[in-house]
């Protein structure tokens, strides 16, 4: 059974950092594109930043030079270091693995999914 797991969500203050990992278990993700998404109350699911098999990435413009996504193929996990954190990325984050290697911005181009890791920033 494959799982992804969020972790590393938490209270922040504006300015702050933040470190999230989506662990994946059941099989290995090290060919697929991985992505962040975030999802704040009353508000659709958004694309935040995604990285395919090669290391390429891609990243939405609201958190363009602030955040960075990683991943460690060994550990089957990926990364989303939040630097200058502001109230408006308060929002619940997920990890989600695509079944093909290439990056999408599409919710829907993604077949797994975590159950989320609330991220609040307070002002």
């Amino acid at each position: 059974q494959v799982q992804l797991v969020e972790s590393g969500g938490g209270l922040v203050q504006a300015g702050g950092s933040l470190r999230l990992a989506c662990a994946a278990s059941g099989r290995t993700f090290s060919n697929n594109a991985m992505g962040w998404f975030r999802q704040a109350p009353g508000k659709e699911r958004e694309f935040v930043t995604a990285i395919n098999w090669s290391g390429s990435t891609f990243v939405a413009d609201s958190v363009k030079g602030r955040f960075t996504i990683s991943r460690d193929n060994l550990k089957n996990t990926v990364y989303l270091q939040m630097n200058s954190l502001k109230p408006e990325d308060t929002a619940v984050y997920y990890c989600a693995a695509r079944p093909t290697a290439w990056l999408s911005t599409n919710n829907y181009d993604y077949s797994y999914w975590g159950q989320g890791t609330q991220v609040t920033v307070s002002s």
